[in-house]
């Protein structure tokens, strides 16, 4: 297993009892305060903060933990500084936020380390759910409904839980010892089972749910990365981004590795990429996206960290083909421009770039074969499952749906509070 705390040290370190003293006596304890508002799981932060300022550590991790049941991986993977910390109002003052983030993982932390627990489930019901992928969102909403005393099953296609925190997030933010501790913690407390090796994937497979279960929860996230169609993609060191990060997790280091690295993208899985090749001992990293810089979806954070790493970003560089003979051995551009809103290929602008390893952060496919495998399942253009956003509810009765499956591919935060959504939804369902 790849020691992931001695290549990538964490970016955000945890905190001591006397830093998180200090830090914590830095809030204001804002009424209405807008970085609530900014957490997609509305966790109670000046609460939790204060707490942590008298030394109530395991009330501040209780005050988390009741409303994001993944709150340990969350303070570590969120994009805090655009979300709860970019709300604070020290950053509209030009001071440095507050370090909710590290606060926040400070009070779970140690929770996780003592086995402190907080839950209890109610007394047993009999209907069973089902719960499709062991991620972010089927793990929320199998703790949801465990309290409220329902049976619990989550099938998982891989041989660990977690989802995309697990085998998508850099090292350097969470580690795969840090996210499985918190499903080891949740798991004892809720007493949800998890069967793993178990894909979902046939009409077969779904109809044996539907026979054994009171309702289905669709969890699954996304999927594999997806192609860019152009010639040479096919060839040896052309990877998607996410099967590189998964590899770095689980120690499959690249040796030697590659000198010159090329990552197509411009989210901020491409930037998860670039910064963990440079660090792993590329001699140069350039980040070709082919729109221009401001029109990246990768957060401004994110590229600026990159950068720190010696990641060079190139734009409005748009791959036509890949090179080499049966290796990468380069690749060929064609320069763009945006014109009305459209982007346009320059004629006669074409240059290559030599490169001997080619990262695909351009997105990832959707679980569509499985969602057409349920009757009357209802998906837009793009493949996302179509819900009541209130409840979670699908368009088949049966099903439930939270997370990327729903949103896309949005943050880890989100899919939790989604998964959280989706379980209350299923327990009106099944108690008329």
């Amino acid at each position: 297993m790849l020691d992931s705390d001695q290549i990538f040290p964490p970016i955000k370190p945890l905190m001591d009892a006397t830093e998180a003293h200090y830090e914590s006596s830095r809030c204001l304890f804002c009424y209405n305060a807008p970085c609530v508002q900014a957490c997609p799981t509305s966790i109670d932060i000046p609460l939790f903060i204060r707490q942590i300022s008298t030394g109530n550590t395991l009330g501040a991790a209780k005050t988390i933990y009741t409303a994001n049941y993944l709150g340990n991986t969350c303070a570590k993977v969120c994009p805090t500084e655009v979300l709860c910390e970019g709300a604070c109002v020290y950053s509209k003052a030009n001071i440095r936020a507050l370090d909710i983030g590290r606060l926040q993982n400070f009070a779970t932390h140690n929770a996780i380390e003592n086995n402190h627990f907080f839950f209890s489930v109610q007394k047993a019901k009999d209907k069973k759910i089902a719960v499709i992928g062991a991620g972010p969102a089927g793990i929320s909403c199998a703790c949801q409904l465990r309290e409220e005393g329902y049976q619990v099953d989550i099938y998982e296609a891989r041989k660990n839980a977690s989802g995309l925190a697990l085998h998508g997030i850099a090292p350097y933010k969470l580690t795969n010892q840090e996210a499985l501790m918190e499903i080891e913690y949740l798991q004892t407390q809720f007493g949800f089972s998890i069967i793993y090796n178990s894909p979902i994937e046939t009409r077969v497979d779904l109809e044996i749910l539907e026979s054994r279960y009171d309702a289905i929860f669709l969890g699954v996230g996304m999927g594999r990365s997806a192609e860019i169609k152009i010639q040479g993609e096919e060839k040896t060191n052309c990877v998607g981004a996410v099967e590189f990060i998964e590899r770095m997790k689980i120690g499959d280091v690249l040796k030697p590795f590659p000198k010159k690295v090329i990552v197509l993208g411009g989210g901020n899985t491409a930037m998860d990429a670039a910064s963990e090749s440079a660090r792993l001992g590329a001699e140069k990293v350039i980040l070709a996206y082919r729109r221009s810089q401001d029109q990246m979806k990768a957060f401004a954070f994110e590229y600026e960290l990159a950068k720190t790493f010696g990641v060079v970003g190139m734009f409005n560089l748009a791959p036509i083909e890949i090179l080499g003979n049966n290796r990468v051995g380069g690749i060929r551009f064609i320069r763009t421009e945006t014109v009305n809103g459209k982007l346009l290929n320059i004629p006669n602008s074409e240059l290559v770039l030599d490169c001997d390893l080619i990262i695909k952060a351009t997105g990832q496919l959707k679980h569509t074969a499985l969602f057409q495998n349920i009757p009357g399942l209802l998906i837009d253009p793009t493949g996302k499952v179509q819900i009541d956003p209130v409840t979670g509810h699908t368009t088949n009765p049966l099903y439930f749906a939270g997370g990327d499956a729903v949103n896309g591919g949005a943050e880890v935060v989100n899919a939790v509070a989604e998964g959280k959504l989706a379980a209350k939804g299923i327990i009106q369902f099944l108690s008329k």
